[in-house]
């Protein structure tokens, strides 16, 4: 009765994820126009390119260092140069096709395949990435309640919301019946032990942690280049939260190619803020050519794939 409805809620999906990506870009260029846009990438130049390049490079580093640290504790080996061969192709291919996450998915069925086991290899990317985006929420909890902006006042709200929420699903879970208990048995003890493994195991846990914070450094320092690059003059402690804003919202899977809710957010964030929507949209773009560019090594892995030039890895 419901396969039908979820195979049909899968072909949709893409369809629909592509087309809100599209529909936040018709809405800014009918609130805007299209000069916003261009600005930004008119006023991108050669320092803030070496800067992207630069920050990109060790971001990736950093990342597949988190990847590699997390596969090994899952009992699957993963040189560091493979890993951030695999990551920079990985970042290329999420910044050029729809959704965001095409080369995360990528990286993580290639590895399985690799190593013969497709499911742990699948099982060390999620858990990586999603240590990333825990360390990410959490420093952005932190730097929106430290620093002004224009949803600092909400946060102990949303935070308090949430932390309820939790508490109400775990007396929930509880207190329910549990008649399937022996189906869900065998996959709670696989999380439990790969959170054990691959995330707290003592060889771990502090990589993934300076790995992570790293990463988010990385990222908010590049989209500081592209806010200064758009003509961005308010004081660092006006931009780091708006960007930050912009950040965040890159983590919803309904961009093309990247694009979309980042610069819908930019916009609302810079002009709430008293600066303008069009600096926004401008920072936003800029920063988005930005990450294009230091992806660039990435491409170079795929054509050294399709020609089958080994790539080095790091015993």
């Amino acid at each position: 009765m419901f396969r039908p409805a979820v195979g049909m809620a899968r072909r949709i999906w893409p369809w629909a994820r592509t087309l809100s990506g599209l529909g936040m870009l018709g809405v800014l260029l009918w609130w805007l126009g299209t000069g916003p846009f261009l600005t930004g990438l008119r006023l991108i130049n050669g320092p803030a390119l070496a800067a992207a390049l630069g920050i990109g490079a060790l971001t990736t580093v950093c990342c597949a260092w988190r990847w590699s640290l997390v596969a090994g504790g899952l009992g699957v080996r993963l040189p560091l140069g493979t890993a951030v061969a695999h990551c920079y192709r990985s970042v290329f291919l999420n910044a050029t096709l729809p959704g965001g996450v095409m080369g995360d998915v990528h990286r993580a069925v290639r590895h399985g395949r690799d190593v013969g086991d497709v499911g742990r290899g699948i099982r060390a990317v999620v858990w990586e990435r999603t240590a990333g985006q825990l360390v990410q929420v959490v420093l952005s909890v932190v730097i929106l309640l430290a620093f002004p902006s224009p949803v600092r006042r909400y946060l102990p709200v949303v935070l308090a919301v949430a932390l309820a929420g939790v508490l109400v699903c775990a007396v929930v879970a509880r207190a329910l019946p549990r008649p399937g208990t022996a189906r869900w048995a065998r996959p709670l003890r696989t999380v439990v032990a790969d959170v054990r493994a691959g995330l707290l195991a003592r060889r771990t846990w502090l990589g993934v942690l300076l790995a992570s914070a790293v990463v988010v450094a990385g990222h908010l320092a590049t989209f500081l280049v592209a806010a200064r690059t758009a003509g961005a003059t308010a004081p660092l402690s006006r931009l780091v939260p708006l960007t930050l804003l912009a950040l965040v919202a890159m983590g919803l899977p309904l961009n093309i190619g990247g694009f979309g809710p980042r610069e819908g957010v930019a916009a609302w964030a810079f002009a709430a803020a008293g600066l303008t929507a069009d600096q926004g949209v401008a920072t936003a773009m800029v920063y988005g050519a930005l990450v294009l560019v230091s992806s660039l090594p990435g491409a170079a892995v795929l054509v050294a794939r399709r020609l089958r030039v080994p790539v080095p890895a790091t015993p």
